[in-house]
């Protein structure tokens, strides 16, 4: 009888086992992906639902997971009294001046980096770039505003974009350095016998060819500069010269927090950022997995 018994008990073949255990490693994987993107979906969503709540919804106890009506007090609020456009303004100034000076300052030094036959100035170069990645920002801030304050330039507009200049060309320089080297110098050397210049080797011939590099250089320099705050604060003291962080801070420092206001706010600043890597998606994934040339 036990032995009928086990024979009845179907074996599971080595091709099925195979099989069974490809689902539940695919299984596992979409669950903890999904896992990662609810996490990383709650906050925004909480932040929108937030934004449009009116101030006893905010408040209420049991909490409310969705608005009773769709208020947009807060977003009015936002744009009518607290001065928010000109906060906008200001961040939308300070981010493309800043992310586009140090892409056209990196995308040179980048190509004369990438095109170093000498092996030790090479690693002079970068051991230098890398250096002034790990000096702590604060230690540079205090004599920095010292020597801008004596020159006037202090509460600038301007001066804010060259100090966010600065702070991405490192980066920005060993990044495009990358996706130069993956450019044949033959390319170049071609494009001279035919008549062009260095520069116009470059600039014609090489820069197309690493377009999807500098849009996402272009891209990472802007969200870093869009979202900074601390270099915000210090050096920008009257509110008319405010980014959106440091006015978003402002918010938060002052005496009892308007959530709604704030989480309006949040989701306003969220909008550039979300429409640059939308329409730079395409070219940020190129850029960053092949480095624009496929050999």
């Amino acid at each position: 009888m036990s032995m009928n018994g086990a024979a009845l008990v179907p074996r599971i073949g080595p091709a099925r086992m195979a099989r069974l255990k490809r689902l539940l490693f695919v299984a596992a994987r979409v669950i903890l992906l999904a896992l990662f993107l609810v996490a990383a979906l709650l906050p925004l969503y909480w932040v929108v639902v937030t934004s449009l709540k009116g101030g006893r919804e905010i408040y209420a106890f049991p909490i409310r997971y969705l608005p009773e009506r769709f208020n947009l007090e807060n977003y009015a609020y936002l744009f009518k009294i607290s001065n928010f456009q000109l906060y906008f303004r200001n961040s939308v100034f300070v981010s493309l001046m800043g992310s586009a000076g140090a892409l056209f300052i990196s995308m040179l030094s980048g190509y004369a980096l990438s095109r170093f036959r000498a092996k030790r100035v090479r690693l002079m170069f970068l051991l230098g770039m890398y250096f002034t990645q790990i000096i702590p920002t604060y230690m540079i801030m205090t004599p920095l505003y010292s020597f801008l304050a004596q020159l006037g330039l202090s509460d600038n507009l301007m001066t804010l974009s060259v100090i966010y200049i600065g702070m991405m060309i490192a980066f920005s320089t060993i990044m495009g350095s990358g996706f130069f080297a993956m450019v044949p110098v033959s390319v170049e050397e071609a494009a001279q016998i035919d008549g062009c210049s260095r520069f116009q080797a470059l600039f014609q011939i090489v820069v197309p060819l690493v377009l999807p590099g500098l849009a996402a250089i272009f891209s990472f320099a802007f969200v870093n500069i869009w979202n900074e705050l601390f270099l915000a604060v210090m050096f920008m003291s009257s509110e008319q010269h405010m980014t959106v962080p440091a006015a978003l801070n402002s918010f938060i420092s002052k005496a009892g927090v308007s959530w709604g206001v704030l989480s309006a706010g949040i989701v306003v600043a969220l909008l550039p950022t979300l429409i640059v890597f939308a329409f730079a998606q395409k070219y940020i994934v190129v850029g960053l997995t092949e480095g624009a040339i496929k050999e």
